[in-house]
């Protein structure tokens, strides 16, 4: 059970949300929001793999875990940053690194609060995708944590890769990877866990948007009737402007449909992210083509 919300804390993504850049005009400087404004940007910004910088902050607690209904805090920062790798491909590095505040579920009172273990992941993606956008690439778990029972104590790679569509006014897509240990303390668990997190997205006026975004999580290792962590749950959100800096809030709570024994009744997560505009190299000049 531990191990699952270690997993929650270090591989949500929460979509890590975007924004897909306009191209500026050739006598308009780019800047924050320029190329949009709120209503445009409430679409855009549930992109996981677009091209914009977005710095998100967020805050997961988990209410009524083991006997003595205790609450374990999570917040994740999760910078997200693109890079041009040529006209045709994009390279979104994410790195998750949480900050956690764990009870000792079997008392009252008392618990470990520190940094979790690092989970970088990075996607390769067209830089000009169709109606179905998608990214691949490896996922990592960093053993980072600063206390024993705030990280798994193994360094994990896998696979993961995001699908999603976005026919106008609905965001809908899916995350998915599963990572293995290959090395870390001899005397901690292996591991073997898989997350998945669909998303559906409804924007509405003026930039408020319903948002649907929980992460199931499922730890192999486990007995069978102690492996997964289901929720269910949604929320909402909207886009606004701090002078000409864009931002993305939103909350949302969610209840487990199945879960291990002693596992949490429920979540509630809450983010802000500042959005930025990635720098986009011209195309290249007549020269630069011969």
């Amino acid at each position: 059970m531990t191990r699952l919300f270690i997993l929650m804390a270090l591989l949500s993504p929460a979509a890590s949300l975007t924004v897909r850049a306009e191209e500026p005009s050739a006598d308009k400087p780019e800047e924050p929001g320029a190329e949009a404004d709120e209503g445009d940007l409430a679409n855009k910004v549930q992109n996981p793999v677009a091209d914009l910088i977005s710095i998100p902050f967020q805050d997961n607690v988990d209410y009524g875990i083991g006997p003595n209904q205790r609450a374990r805090n999570t917040l994740n920062i999760q910078p997200v940053i693109p890079v041009h790798l040529t006209q045709r491909w994009n390279l979104i590095m994410r790195i998750i690194v949480p900050v956690v505040s764990s009870p000792i579920v079997s008392q009252t009172t008392g618990g470990s609060s520190g940094l979790g273990d690092a989970n970088p992941s990075f996607f390769l993606t067209p830089a000009n995708p169709g109606a179905l956008i998608w990214g691949v690439g490896p996922t990592f778990v960093i053993p980072t944590a600063t206390q024993t029972s705030l990280g798994a104590g193994k360094l994990s790679i896998g696979p993961t890769a995001v699908l999603l569509a976005q026919p106008k006014p609905w965001t809908i897509g899916v995350l998915a990877n599963n990572v293995w240990s290959v090395a870390g303390y001899s005397d901690r668990s292996s591991v073997n866990q898989l997350l998945i997190q669909y998303f559906v997205n409804y924007n509405l006026a003026h930039a408020w948007y319903l948002s649907s975004q929980p992460i199931i999580v499922a730890d192999w290792k486990q007995p069978s009737g102690q492996r997964w962590l289901v929720p269910f749950g949604a929320g909402f959100g909207k886009i606004f402007k701090i002078g000409k800096l864009p931002f993305n809030a939103n909350v949302q709570a969610f209840g487990y449909a199945v879960k291990p024994d002693g596992g949490p009744d429920w979540q509630l997560r809450a983010q802000i992210a500042l959005l930025l505009p990635a720098h986009k190299p011209p195309p290249p000049t007549q020269e630069a083509q011969r």
